[in-house]
């Protein structure tokens, strides 16, 4: 498996609280790879990490290779783009100038806003189904159409790699499909390296190439989904019992939480319209 991310005995923490301990994790090149877990297990803090926004106590990130402690901050934006969970526009920015602050990374005093930058914000903000939104201003979008806007920018930087935390929180379903299928597409279409947070444990398993269960600070289980997600990985990370199925639309596991509800007795099944 080769790996475009890498941590070597990463130890992360705030204060005297330790939250991920010498976690050793390879991310593989050109697939999509999803962070799951409880809450407070360290899913966003190894994100953070990752993008360098958080220093580690100790152990070390590679990129491509190459210490991410040692490179710049632009040398970083150049080649891994980060979406944090729930970010916030300045108040009057329009869809278009966010879009544009993606290509920042790439300019400098003696190359300012270039014909590039200007064909690049027009394929992402196609790609993301923005161009008709480009004069609006972002706090006025609707969730998905906000999130959408803030992929676009991430988009815009160019990077092999995007890491996103929680990109679909806060939104509908047909809004958390939409752009997860953008993501998905962005992989199979352009090879892209996509990391991302969900809570969605069947989301993550239909999507997922490389799925990393985080547990007690390490990682419990890796790997594809339909190799390490059972029922005893989920009693074990979630604490929950469950059964596990197959998606009859994807052939993905597919998690069953066991608890109360209400039961509908003599139903036969019907087949599902695809």
């Amino acid at each position: 498996m080769m790996s475009i991310l890498q941590t070597n005995n990463l130890t992360l923490g705030y204060g005297d609280t330790i939250i991920i301990d010498e976690l050793d994790l390879k991310i593989p090149t050109g697939e999509i790879t999803i962070f799951v877990g409880a809450n407070g297990c360290g899913k966003s803090t190894l994100l953070r990490s990752l993008a360098r926004l958080l220093k580690p106590k100790s152990g070390q990130i590679l990129l491509e290779g190459d210490r991410v402690s040692n490179l710049s901050t632009k040398e970083v934006a150049k080649r891994l783009a980060i979406l944090p969970q729930g970010p916030i526009a300045p108040e009057g920015l329009t869809v278009l100038q966010l879009v544009k602050q993606g290509r920042y990374p790439h300019q400098s005093w003696l190359k300012q806003w270039s014909r590039e930058d200007e064909q690049v914000v027009n394929q992402v903000l196609e790609a993301t189904k923005m161009k008709e939104l480009v004069d609006r201003n972002v706090n006025s979008l609707s969730g998905g159409q906000r999130q959408r806007a803030w992929i676009a920018m991430s988009l815009a930087q160019k990077t092999e790699i995007i890491l996103l935390d929680e990109p679909t929180t806060y939104l509908d379903l047909a809004n958390q499909i939409e752009i997860l299928d953008l993501l998905f597409e962005l992989n199979e279409v352009e090879n892209r390296t996509v990391v991302m947070v969900l809570h969605d444990l069947n989301l993550a398993c239909r999507y997922a190439h490389n799925i990393v269960a985080i547990k007690d600070k390490k990682i419990y289980a890796q790997g594809r989904p339909e190799d390490i997600v059972t029922s005893e990985l989920v009693r074990h990370v979630f604490n929950m019992e469950c059964e596990i199925a197959v998606d009859s639309l994807f052939g993905t596991p597919l998690c069953i939480p066991h608890g109360k509800g209400r039961k509908v007795k003599n139903r036969k099944n019907k087949a599902i319209a695809v």
